[in-house]
């Protein structure tokens, strides 16, 4: 699906807020400012070793998190759906079809659209 800063990206972008203040910032200071591991030990006054273990087990809360509420899933099958939805409306707007072949792809979008409903 994703490379695994990008997921880890998107799912501290999703579930960030539900993290422990201490981890939000480590991983807000590592992802989105690049700090070395190094530079947020300084900051936080702690060793390397805990800001690497308070980062791991922050993704693995994120990772779990996912797991139970499926929001970047969801978040990642919506996309796929509009690009499926805007290729078949670029379709149709490109060719000139019969009423029966128009209907049929308008189903189409129908059903896609069903699969974007909570």
């Amino acid at each position: 699906m994703f490379d695994k800063i990008t997921e880890i990206s998107l799912l501290y972008d999703f579930y960030g807020q539900l993290l422990t203040p201490r981890q939000n910032e480590a991983m807000r200071l590592y992802h989105e400012e690049n700090y070395s591991l190094s530079e947020i030990a300084s900051e936080f006054e702690i060793s390397r070793q805990a800001v690497h273990d308070a980062l791991k087990t922050a993704e693995k809360s994120l990772t779990e998190y996912e797991k139970r509420l499926g929001l970047v899933k969801r978040f990642s099958e919506s996309r796929e759906a509009v690009a499926e939805i805007e290729a078949e409306i670029s379709k149709i707007e490109s060719e000139h079809v019969s009423d029966k072949a128009l209907q049929k792809r308008l189903d189409r979008i129908k059903n896609i659209i069903k699969t974007l409903e909570f």
